[in-house]
């Protein structure tokens, strides 16, 4: 494995096979101030305009969304990414994040919004003509339109190019005729401007844009959901639907390049939106423990209590840490293709098409965070959880979601080993190397030579070892399976949670590197004490998913041996992580919520 004095931009997948140096890492402490800025007036907008709405939006009262979508336009939160030629603000990724993560708090709300600034917007901005851009984004910059996207058909939700929808060319080569229908579209209810996907002459799949009213084009009445109730989502309807030529979207039979391409950027965009709503979450739990009282004590005071809360901080930390590292590895990545001459467009899908990988672990762990953060906060709360008088209820059911949508979570672990597998075997990514030179380590007696003694060093040796895991179980399976290996899912998805884990443990420790070195151990502890207890943590759960892939397919001598090797790589000195949470939790009840 490469040294820690490497610092080249890292591709998408390489931190498996090289380690990372956590002063090129990017740390949410490395906000600048208008970012800041920026996340405070997200936050000031959910407490004035949405949280005090929150049942009138709920009930899907006429007007209400539209008009709060607006009022964020007036103030920039909907434009923060879209070139100013075209009325957008011209930020960069990174604060683009911010505001998905600012406003993710704000339940149903956050879905509308979301939708309206990815889905519903970027197709046309990365993917449209100049006119379709001059036309449509100056309008859905500001929320006088809204926008919405179509893909998703009750036959088609995972496979989308299994979509049944067609399109073919009127007698007067004026229009396409589209024939066809597409649910759970957010935002249908209102939307102004729709990109939906149909196949030309029935193999050519293609992207549109639609707007409401255009002739033959109706939509169904508002679903009832479980959750994200104030939410929009209708399903859409096409018979002999004129949409004028100009309006296809993208190359004719290309669609798939745009609906893939807007997914990666989306499956980050929702981590930040989910971490939002994880930290309103965990800090109404925090606040409401402190102030409930059970035999005469504040419930925050009981150890059951305090691990709760530690964990929801430990997670979301962590989620932070990995979401912000990728974040400026895509605006690196975007910079140094506008140098290179590539476009607005061409630049951002690049560079979100190389971190597509960190894009779908991001997606997975964001959303399994909420889920835990809003599972336990019911918990804190006990029967008053299950209220709807109390926000945890709210939020535990709005949480539900966001692990079905921007493609499930099982589809994006599935994603994650097949596009490192995908890149190693096209020689974008050396696994051959690290992965042999690791067989040979398991075949060699343990080098038990002088250990480094710097700064985290033992962390830092964890970090080594779970990497080398990974390599020896995934190319494991890749020798025993080959050309089977797409179909033994159960396996692809524990060598993904093994990903997954190695990741974010690596973001928590460069974080932790970075802050320590600037501001001293001393005032990093709380921090330290939550990257410590991840990797304690993260090294069972690497071995559990290791244990389970091997055990799936090897046997005999070659089982034992690589279990031996599993156990080697996953060990970790017993570590009180007890106490680490209680000073965790200690400092969550201090601060009145997670402001870590």
């Amino acid at each position: 494995m490469e040294p820690i004095t490497q610092s080249t931009a890292l591709k998408g997948g390489e931190w498996i096979i090289k380690e990372s140096n956590p002063f090129d890492t990017f740390i949410p402490e490395n906000f600048d101030e208008e970012q800041k800025m920026v996340m405070d007036m997200c936050a000031q907008f959910l407490d004035t305009e949405v949280i005090p709405n929150i049942v009138r939006i709920d009930k899907m009262e006429p007007g209400l969304m539209p008009s709060l979508l607006e009022k964020a336009g007036e103030q920039g939160l909907l434009s923060t990414s879209f070139p100013e030629q075209y009325g957008g603000l011209g930020k960069d990724f990174i604060t683009s994040s911010i505001v998905n993560e600012g406003l993710g708090g704000g339940y149903s709300f956050s879905v509308a919004v979301a939708a309206h600034t990815g889905i519903g917007s970027l197709p046309i901005l990365y993917f449209g003509t100049d006119a379709q851009k001059e036309k449509y984004i100056p309008k859905l910059a500001t929320g006088e339109w809204k926008g919405a996207y179509g893909l998703t058909e009750p036959n088609s939700g995972s496979d989308a190019l299994g979509a049944k929808s067609t399109a073919r060319l009127s007698e007067d080569g004026k229009y396409y005729l589209l024939n066809g229908q597409k649910c759970w579209i957010t935002n249908g209810g209102f939307a102004d401007v729709y990109t939906v996907f149909a196949k030309i002459d029935g193999d050519k799949f293609t992207g549109f844009i639609l707007e409401r009213g255009f002739e033959g084009f109706t939509q169904g009445p508002e679903e009832h959901k479980m959750g994200i109730k104030g939410s929009s989502t209708v399903q859409l309807y096409f018979q002999d639907c004129k949409v004028p030529v100009e309006n296809v979207l993208g190359e004719i039979g290309k669609g798939h390049l745009i609906a893939f391409n807007i997914l990666n950027i989306g499956r980050l965009k929702l981590c930040a939106a989910a971490l939002g709503g994880a930290k309103r979450a965990a800090t109404v739990s925090i606040q409401y423990a402190k102030t409930r009282e059970q035999f005469k004590l504040p419930i925050a005071k009981f150890g059951a209590i305090r691990h709760k809360m530690a964990e929801m901080a430990i997670r979301m930390w962590v989620c932070e840490s990995a979401l912000y590292r990728t974040a400026k590895w895509i605006d690196n990545k975007e910079t140094e293709l506008l140098k290179s001459g590539k476009s607005f467009a061409e630049a951002l899908l690049g560079a979100a098409e190389e971190y597509a990988i960190e894009c779908s672990i991001l997606k997975v762990f964001g959303s399994e965070v909420l889920d835990f953060v809003v599972d336990e906060g019911v918990q804190i709360h006990g029967g008053n959880g299950y209220s709807d008088e109390y926000t945890i209820s709210r939020a535990y059911r709005d949480s539900r979601i966001n692990r079905i949508y921007e493609g499930t979570n099982e589809i994006n672990r599935l994603l994650t080993v097949d596009m490192v597998l995908k890149r190693a075997m096209k020689g974008k990514l050396d696994l051959m190397g690290p992965a042999m030179a690791v067989q040979k380590e398991l075949m060699s007696i343990p080098d038990f030579g002088a250990e480094d003694d710097g700064a985290f060093a033992k962390e830092r040796k964890y970090i080594t070892n779970f990497k080398k895991a990974i390599l020896m179980v995934a190319g494991a399976a890749v020798q025993k399976l080959m050309m089977q290996l797409d179909k033994e899912q159960e396996v692809l998805m524990n060598i993904a949670d093994m990903a997954i884990e190695v990741f974010n443990a690596e973001s928590a420790l460069l974080r932790v590197m970075k802050l320590s070195d600037s501001k001293g151990a001393e005032q990093v502890s709380i921090q330290t004490d939550i990257m410590r207890t991840y990797l304690y943590d993260a090294a069972d759960r690497i071995n559990k998913a290791g244990k389970d892939a091997l055990n799936s397919f090897a046997e005999g001598d070659e089982l034992r041996m690589m279990h031996i090797g599993l156990k080697r790589f996953t060990k970790a000195e017993p570590f009180n992580t007890k106490d680490a949470r209680r000073r965790i939790s200690d400092k969550l009840v201090a601060d009145n919520g997670y402001h870590l």
